[in-house]
């Protein structure tokens, strides 16, 4: 009796995995022996990063958002600190935008930010 190899079932993997591989150079994107460990070890680190934009885009945002308090006159933990003050509920995402794209406003927010520190010093002051 002749061997079964399952063939339709093992080419489609096989072709799925090449499929997956293309645009890598040489054998990784020809040969499944090496395009399967490429295609392995490229879901792994695409798994990982895409847990590291966020914290990479974060950081953009918090340094952004730095540059423009700074040039205000202000640091970037103390406007946080006068936002949660005066209970703005910006993201970072939002006021790096606004800093970039409407100066006007985001003037007005580091104004409430200033506003929410002295009031809350002026608190402490009182009791």
């Amino acid at each position: 009796m002749p061997r079964a190899t399952n063939s339709p079932a093992s080419r489609r993997r096989r072709k799925r995995v090449i499929s997956k591989a293309k645009g890598y150079r040489g054998a990784r994107s020809k040969l499944y022996r090496y395009a399967k460990d490429a295609v392995y070890k490229a879901q792994s680190w695409a798994y990982r990063d895409r847990k590291n934009r966020k914290r990479t885009f974060r950081n953009l945002w918090v340094q952004r958002i730095n540059a423009a308090t700074r040039a205000r006159g202000m640091s970037y933990s103390r406007f946080m600190e006068g936002l949660k003050a005066c209970n703005v509920d910006l993201d970072r995402k939002v006021l790096s935008d606004l800093a970039i794209n409407d100066p006007k406003a985001f003037d007005e927010i580091t104004a409430q930010a200033k506003a929410g520190l002295e009031s809350k010093s002026g608190a402490k002051a009182a009791s």
